[in-house]
């Protein structure tokens, strides 16, 4: 056998040295990743969980049950909000400072105001995703003594971007199995999906359709997660149909999202804002309530009522025509500074 030179074996040996360094220097790389995502676990365990009840503590003696409320309930949409203050955490700045307005079930009700002013945080405030001072009662009984689970239960939130999951689209309408397929079609149609579809086939040409609305969607339609495969319209229209197969009492819509959706996408979006619109005015039951957080006033001017929020406080809540009566209101200014003032100032007169 022939011997190895020294050369050849310092070579071989610094080979393998350097292997050495390089093996335990990616190791090390190794460790301190997963020691962050330990660090991301503890304190994910460390977050206070949500209360059972109310969010300021437990709720009176006069109020204590457990949580369940009455097979009946809510029977009605009725909203009673008193004194109502909120904040993104305990002891943080309040985001809304005693709000106290009544809504009557079935009214169809817009919450405008400038950027900030705490329109967003009036939804979570009513689903008691932050914490929370004061008094809501919905069909007469206040929700402190209702569980969180209840509540969220029997309010619908569309949020600024509809969350969906991968799967079909029956599984995204309903995914416990709880309604049929004849329920589901149904609620699609009401929500105004068929009415895209068919004016998405009477195009007479491809190129003015947009590639997402030209597929036509069935309960059987895989959906991505997140519902990347949909326009925003769509998932919009889609998140509509689902608050319809729940029947709650009260619908919450955040109207953001189609907002963007209309800005931005092609002419067929139009269409979908159109068609999303008339479903909210002629499909909702008329003991459902309607909260429309508005980004843009032409879909509230003709609600039965809007409130007017500035810097977290109701500053204005009455009718449309009214609240245009007094030039020197918020709500007034907003309409003499949007870009279509002469549209929308017809809309109320009409």
């Amino acid at each position: 056998m022939a011997r190895q030179s020294p050369e050849y074996s310092d070579w071989h040996n610094s080979v393998g040295f350097s292997g050495m360094v390089l093996f335990w220097v990616r190791m090390m790389n190794i460790l301190e990743g997963d020691c962050n995502s330990v660090e991301r676990i503890n304190q994910y365990l460390k977050i206070e969980q949500e209360p059972a009840t109310s969010s300021t503590g437990n709720p009176p003696a006069s109020l204590a049950l457990d949580g369940h409320p009455p097979a009946s309930w809510p029977a009605s949409g009725e909203l009673d909000v008193r004194n109502l203050s909120a904040s993104y955490s305990k002891g943080g700045p309040k985001v809304l400072h005693g709000l106290t307005f009544h809504i009557k079930s079935g009214e169809r009700v817009g919450v405008v105001g400038r950027t900030g002013a705490g329109k967003s945080s009036l939804s979570l405030a009513l689903l008691r995703c932050i914490e929370t001072e004061g008094e809501v009662y919905y069909d007469a009984l206040d929700t402190r003594k209702v569980s969180l689970e209840a509540l969220r239960n029997s309010i619908t939130i569309i949020p600024q971007v509809p969350e969906m999951i991968s799967g079909s689209l029956r599984e995204n309408l309903d995914p416990f199995g709880e309604h049929d397929d004849a329920a589901l079609n149904d609620a699609l149609r009401a929500a105004g999906l068929f009415a895209l579809q068919e004016d998405a086939e009477n195009k007479t040409t491809a190129k003015s359709v947009n590639k997402t609305t030209a597929a036509k969607l069935t309960l059987d339609t895989h959906i991505a997660s997140g519902g990347s495969s949909l326009s925003v319209g769509q998932r919009q229209i889609v998140a509509l149909a689902r608050a319809l197969v729940r029947r709650s009492r009260v619908l919450v819509l955040d109207e953001d999202a189609y907002v963007r959706d209309r800005t931005y996408a092609s002419l067929s979006d139009y269409r979908t804002d159109s068609i999303i619109q008339s479903s909210l005015r002629r499909q909702l039951g008329s003991d459902v309530t309607l909260i429309l957080i508005a980004h843009r006033l032409q879909t509230v001017m003709d609600a039965d009522r809007i409130i007017v929020l500035d810097a977290g406080k109701i500053v204005e809540f009455d009718t449309p025509r009214a609240l245009l009566s007094r030039p020197e209101g918020i709500f007034a200014a907003l309409v003499r500074e949007a870009p279509d003032r002469e549209k929308l100032e017809r809309v109320t007169v009409e």
